[in-house]
């Protein structure tokens, strides 16, 4: 896919990204709450929030870009053990955002690719997410991945609905490949 590219981003980016990730946030998950989102976004995508992940040393972050425009990106955190996994040394795909306009063109594919090639250069044994359960599409998109559930959670903000609450979480095991 030529129309599309991943740049690693560092604290210099930190606009691009809290840009790209208020839009691809809104564009799918502002249902799940009782505020339309508001106190999720403000706590988690502004730039001194953002600036102080890029700055954590164990976290790396990626926008997409389709176009020339930053479309989406990927947060993930390179030490990161899955309780109850029989492995320990995983990798976790903490966030992983695209606008709506560009899901189905490959740029997720590309960013999960991406994450199992740092998964696998830093010797992890899994890559692990947690995905909305009641968001089937991209469950299936991870298990065409190679990922499997492997269990589940409930998320605990007061603000989102309760019916809403659920996740799955998703493995891929990497370990004798």
């Amino acid at each position: 896919m030529k129309d599309s590219y991943i740049e690693k981003i560092d604290a210099t980016n930190v606009h691009i990204l809290s840009e790209v990730a208020l839009r691809a946030y809104a564009d799918h998950y502002l249902h799940l709450w009782y505020d339309q989102g508001k106190w999720y976004v403000e706590k988690f995508f502004s730039v001194d929030r953002l600036t102080t992940e890029i700055n954590d040393k164990n976290s790396c972050f990626y926008i997409a870009f389709f176009n020339s425009s930053p479309v989406g990106f990927l947060k993930l955190n390179i030490n990161a053990p899955l309780e109850g996994f029989e492995y320990k040394d995983g990798l976790e795909l903490e966030r992983i955002y695209l606008k709506k306009e560009v899901i189905g063109k490959g740029i997720g594919r590309k960013l999960v690719e991406l994450t199992i090639e740092i998964a696998e250069k830093f010797n992890k044994n899994f890559v692990w997410l947690k995905a909305m359960d009641t968001s089937q599409e991209p469950i299936e998109f991870y298990k065409k991945m190679g990922f499997a559930i492997t269990g589940t959670y409930r998320l605990k903000h007061e603000l989102m609905k309760k019916e809403l609450r659920g996740m799955v979480i998703m493995a891929k095991n990497l370990a004798g490949k």
